[in-house]
């Protein structure tokens, strides 16, 4: 009889050590999604900080092309509200889009192509949407960790008791974004 209730405790123990185990996992997933998603917001902060200083030196050599400055103002005001990280998705993608457009604008304007001020801003910019690129990609990687482990058995038992949700993708939602881009000579 007691060798029973032993055996029945130490099952017991190696469920409860194995609950622990995959909670104390799972906790460790889901702050590594919240640090990439911070990584995200300081390259977007990082971002923030240069439009103005873009915009204004673009305002300074195409001062008639308003429409552009606004869309671009518009963009980063709605980008900097935040929101869902779907929400964040979509006005991120406005923004660049916004910004493809500061620099279409610029292509009309040769001296502005060669002001050092301009070039400066435009390396800052292309870098720190490398690094926005980046840290998308880790953060979309440990959302896909994080989610197949709290989806997959015997994890989702845990995951399901101790209120566990799937995190959200960091997605392009406009169509002509995810195309390829035509090279043409």
């Amino acid at each position: 009889m007691t060798v029973v209730i032993i055996v029945v405790l130490a099952i017991l123990a190696i469920v409860i050590l194995w609950g622990v185990a995959v909670y104390n996992g799972l906790i460790g997933l889901r702050n590594r999604v919240r640090e990439a998603w911070a990584q995200i917001e300081v390259q977007l902060k990082r971002r923030y900080d240069l439009i103005p200083n873009l915009v204004n030196t673009v305002k300074g050599y195409a001062a008639h092309e308003k429409g552009v400055f606004e869309r671009v103002s518009e963009a980063r005001a709605k980008a900097i509200a935040g929101g869902s990280v779907a929400e964040r998705a979509q006005s991120e993608n406005m923004l660049t889009s916004a910004l493809k457009s500061v620099f279409a604008v610029a292509e009309a304007y040769p001296q502005l192509k060669a002001n050092e001020n301009f070039l400066a801003l435009q390396e800052e910019l292309s870098s720190t949407e490398n690094k926005i690129s980046f840290a998308r990609q880790h953060y979309n990687e440990s959302v896909m960790g994080f989610n197949t482990r709290i989806q997959t058995v015997p994890n989702n038992i845990i995951a399901g008791l101790a209120n566990f949700k799937p995190e959200q993708m960091f997605e392009i939602e406009d169509a002509a974004q995810r195309e390829a881009p035509k090279v043409q000579f």
